[in-house]
């Protein structure tokens, strides 16, 4: 873990990503000029990849177990074929993907309301590509048929494949198509063995609990040059965000939040 940063002259902020929470200062602190904020403490899940699938299936209770290959079967099912899974590696296979999987993503929630889909430009287009052709990326896509109906892609840095894109067809949201690309993704990823872990990134959600296998609390950890105006920026943040939590707790004890979030997608 690095030291927090001191700041480079005519800087008046920088940021620290996903500080471990054993390092991270009081929500505020003032030390040496310096003004530290740290709005929120999240959750940052990872898996362990340097196992067997049947041991990383172990972990999970009977029931879960169950479940997951209940949605497995049922999706193959209705597929008419165990083979539903499709893998891209090199460029020409990630030009085949970007082509499958971007009117896909144009289709979800998150593209629409978030701006989070799988970006539709030539430069990130490009950017696959190089990763391809140094072996630093996996993605996958799940076939009803004929027709592909959930994406997966995950670009690689320093052995660890990162959980980047993920999107499916809403019609097809009762076989659960993202679970179980998870599912046959990580049962590939487990059996190649080249990747030594997969990072769900920052952030809370039932996926990444449900096959992660670690969790570690982290921190974003804002730097300011101390002065009045930084002094009331973060005690503007911090009102905002006290607010913010308080109409989510209002909203899970009306029994709203699960219904707004339906609306929403």
């Amino acid at each position: 873990m690095p030291e927090l940063p001191a700041l480079q002259d005519r800087t008046d902020l920088t940021l620290v990503r996903s500080v471990p929470v054993e390092y991270v200062p009081k929500r505020f602190g003032m030390s040496g000029g310096l003004l530290y904020y740290v709005p929120a403490e999240f959750p940052h899940y990872s898996t362990d990849l340097q196992t067997t699938f049947e041991q990383y299936l172990g972990r999970f209770s009977s029931k879960t177990r169950s479940t997951l290959t209940r949605k497995v079967r049922k999706f193959r099912e209705a597929a008419g074929t165990p083979e539903v899974l499709r893998e891209y590696k090199t460029p020409d296979e990630l030009a085949r993907f970007y082509d499958i999987a971007r009117p896909i993503s144009a289709k979800t929630y998150q593209e629409h309301l978030l701006h989070t889909g799988l970006p539709n430009s030539d430069g990130f287009r490009s950017h696959m590509l190089a990763l391809g052709s140094e072996d630093n990326v996996r993605a996958y896509t799940l076939h009803l048929g004929d027709k592909a109906v959930a994406y997966l892609y995950c670009p690689a840095v320093d052995g660890i494949l990162i959980y980047e894109f993920l999107g499916y067809d809403p019609e097809f949201s009762d076989l659960s198509p993202g679970t179980v690309l998870q599912y046959l993704a990580f049962e590939r990823l487990f059996a190649e063995g080249k990747f030594r872990l997969f990072d769900f990134e920052e952030g809370e959600g039932q996926h990444k609990r449900q096959f992660g296998t670690q969790c570690q609390t982290c921190a974003d950890v804002y730097v300011f040059r101390a002065s009045p105006k930084s002094i009331v920026y973060v005690g503007m943040h911090s009102l905002f965000t006290r607010l913010t939590r308080s109409s989510i707790r209002l909203f899970d004890k009306l029994g709203l939040r699960t219904r707004v979030r339906r609306l929403l997608r």
